[in-house]
């Protein structure tokens, strides 16, 4: 159901856990569906010893559908006008991931409703993974 702009506030806020223990099978399957064989994502030795990183780590477009779907089930489907996102930090396996979206501002252009959302996906440490905008209709 979308959202109604009678019924929501500058400020109001909607969070949800978007990922509970992120898998290596997991991001494996997203690099298969996306035809991106990185091996920053899947690579264990490549990863530690020749990058330099702790571990294999999440694409970003991953988490960026997973809080894609978040805003879905806040604004609901069809709704978004626009969304884009900056990743902040990687994501590794085992993370839990909370996406929250806050109403910045709520206007009217070309005779449509709409909400303008700061995002913010977070890790299990409070880490900010991404950080993003979004435009959404909403109903009269």
């Amino acid at each position: 159901m979308a959202l109604k702009a009678s019924n929501i506030n500058v400020g109001d806020t909607y969070a949800e856990e978007i990922c509970r223990n992120l898998s290596r099978t997991q991001i494996v399957q997203y690099a298969g569906v996306s035809g991106d064989y990185n091996p920053l994502h899947s690579d264990e030795i490549y990863t530690t010893e020749i990058a330099g990183y702790p571990s294999i780590f999440a694409h970003g477009m991953l988490s960026m559908g997973m809080t894609g779907k978040m805003l879905t089930n806040f604004v609901g489907d069809g709704r978004l006008k626009s969304y884009g996102v900056r990743f902040t930090s990687q994501v590794f396996p085992g993370a839990t991931l909370t996406a929250t979206a806050t109403i910045t501002s709520i206007r009217q252009e070309a005779g449509e409703h709409l909400a303008d959302i700061e995002i913010s996906t977070t890790d299990e440490t409070g880490n900010e993974v991404i950080k993003g905008q979004a435009s959404a209709i909403l109903d009269a």
